[in-house]
């Protein structure tokens, strides 16, 4: 059983945090189901999603955590999230474009 101090590394930003999420670097319902995963802490996470729709994630091609720092505003939020202490969750809402998208 892990222990509640238990610290992880997120995949994205490599910050220390307590606790990830499972990312599909193949959104599920772009046929990602079996493929790859990685484990972001949550803003990380958020962030990916509020940027990109899952169908942008494939056609663009940021299947992996390499990928996506290539890209400027990743990367840009990378550096920012890096300073934050991880157990920050900042507030962060979807871009107008995934706004309406869905």
């Amino acid at each position: 059983m892990p222990s509640q101090n238990e610290e992880h590394t997120c995949a994205l930003c490599k910050r220390k945090v307590p606790v990830t999420t499972v990312h599909h670097l193949t959104p599920r319902e772009e046929g990602g189901k079996d493929k790859p995963t990685a484990d972001l802490c949550i803003p990380c996470h958020k962030q990916i999603h509020h940027l990109f729709t899952n169908r942008e994630l494939v056609v663009l091609g940021l299947t992996t955590i390499d990928a996506l720092l290539q890209t400027p505003k990743i990367a840009s939020y990378v550096k920012w999230i890096r300073k934050q202490p991880g157990t920050a969750i900042p507030k962060s809402k979807k871009s107008r474009h995934v706004r309406s998208a869905r």
